[in-house]
């Protein structure tokens, strides 16, 4: 089956493999004793310190390793808050942060702190007036910017090299998660706290780097013990640790030659999805994102229904949708970009993925979101029409994405063009798809208002032609 979601996650490199089952041997003893045994483990995590330490781009006595990627993030951010403590308690984060990193946000908020998130264009960017622009807003001096260097859902790059000059001048760190873009090459610039994390090259669940520069003021959260620097207290899991680094090194020695074959593929499918399938957004910067990531959004699909049926027809991909029969809220990402959410697919592909079987995703799609289509095809949708004519309601309280949307475009030919129709809906993702399905569709979108009776909000739409 084609595992098309590898910005999740990657199966263990060969390289990984292997180095795994020779470490266990090794390096199953304390490093931090004298005996032999212990002075092998040492010899093993030293090695593997410089080794990922020079595919970061970084002293090896500047990286950590953690439990976990999102253990980095969480300890990368308290302890750059805490190391800057004296000079303020303002935090600035993308709107498009992993979760991890606005979970962290939510800690220091709820601890007192001040957080505010810098917003994108429709492509996933972060633009470095914008930082620069936050940085000056306040309230108060900030202590501390996070700022991805790729997106997970949608593979946009952010210009991070220009945002650390900003950050510079400021005189404000920067912590950049890595996560995505780290096996395809170092992050450029100068950037004061990153993070990554192993399974996302193929290396072992379980691993994540930590890189604090030097002269940066950072003060671990306790407690702390004498390992790791203090940053990553517990006996470090030598056999996996080593497997990291040794399949970190495999795969950029590969990236280069795989980026570009894996780029044609991405290229490929973004150019014919909307060939093939009617009213769908590709989203996503074009040029500026990873090799191997391309998201798209479906009108009229439910994305849990679509998931699933992919995954029937012989596909693993994911979603940036959470426009879903279990779900109320969309993507945080999605929203952000301000573009479609419902119906949302990742493709991700893995190192090595066979032309073929893109190709073979291509004729699977088309008649799968047909399928989907038919299954969600509703009632036709309760109408006011006004006296004059040129106005309509469409009344979808009570009714999940994608139907509010769904809706809208079997009523939009039932006023001339220039009326005006209402859109009754209290499903939290209307927000975000009724102004792109007007932006797709060529309609003005006019605001919205709260429901004159009870909870829901009333979204007006022009029609256009």
């Amino acid at each position: 089956m084609p595992y098309f979601d590898a910005a999740s996650s990657l199966p263990p490199h060969p390289v990984a493999r292997e180095a795994l089952l020779a470490a266990l041997d090794d390096g199953w003893a304390d490093p931090g004793r004298l005996h032999r045994a212990g002075r092998r483990a040492r010899m093993l995590l030293d090695a593997a310190r410089e080794t990922a330490a020079e595919a970061v781009g970084c002293r090896p006595d500047e990286l950590t390793f953690t439990s976990s990627g999102t253990r980095a993030l969480h300890t990368g951010i308290v302890g750059a808050l805490a190391g800057r403590a004296r000079a303020g308690r303002h935090l600035l984060v993308s709107a498009v942060e992993h979760s991890a990193v606005l979970h962290a946000a939510d800690v220091h908020r709820n601890a007192g702190g001040t957080v505010a998130e810098i917003g994108v264009d429709r492509a996933g960017r972060v633009a470095p007036d914008d930082v620069a622009a936050a940085l000056a807003a306040g309230p108060g001096p900030a202590a501390l910017v996070c700022v991805q260097s790729a997106n997970h859902e949608v593979g946009t790059r952010q210009p991070v090299v220009e945002i650390a000059e900003v950050c510079r001048a400021a005189g404000v760190p920067l912590l950049v998660d890595a996560a995505q873009s780290l096996p395809w090459e170092p992050v450029g610039g100068d950037w004061s706290v990153l993070t990554g994390s192993a399974h996302k090259w193929g290396g072992p669940g379980g691993v994540g780097l930590l890189v604090v520069r030097k002269g940066v003021r950072f003060a671990p959260p306790g407690p702390v013990d004498e390992r790791e620097s203090g940053r990553a207290p517990g006996f470090e899991n030598i056999p996996a640790i080593v497997a990291a680094a040794a399949s970190l090194r495999a795969v950029r020695q590969e990236a280069a030659a795989e980026a570009a074959r894996l780029r044609e593929l991405v290229d490929r499918i973004r150019a014919r999805v909307p060939e093939l399938v009617p009213d769908v957004e590709v989203v996503g910067d074009q040029e500026h994102r990873l090799p191997g990531i391309v998201t798209f959004s479906c009108l009229y699909v439910d994305g849990e229904a679509l998931l699933h049926a992919l995954d029937r027809g012989g596909f693993a991909v994911s979603s940036g949708s959470s426009c879903t029969s279990s779900t109320l809220t969309p993507s945080h990402v999605l929203r952000a970009m301000g573009v479609l959410s419902e119906g949302n697919v990742r493709v991700s592909l893995p190192p090595g993925t066979p032309a073929e079987e893109v190709e073979r995703f291509l004729a699977v799609l088309p008649g799968t979101v047909a399928a989907v289509r038919d299954q969600l095809s509703p009632p036709p949708p309760v109408t006011v029409p006004a006296a004059d004519g040129d106005a309509l309601t469409v009344d979808s309280l009570g009714k999940l994405c994608p139907v509010p949307v769904i809706e809208l475009a079997r009523a939009i030919g039932q006023v001339r063009v220039g009326g005006v129709i209402t859109v009754l809906s209290d499903d939290t993702a209307a927000r975000l798809d009724i102004p792109a399905w007007c932006a797709m569709r060529g309609h003005e979108y006019l605001g919205e208002s709260p429901v004159d009776v009870g909870p829901g909000t009333a979204y007006r739409v022009r029609r256009s032609a």
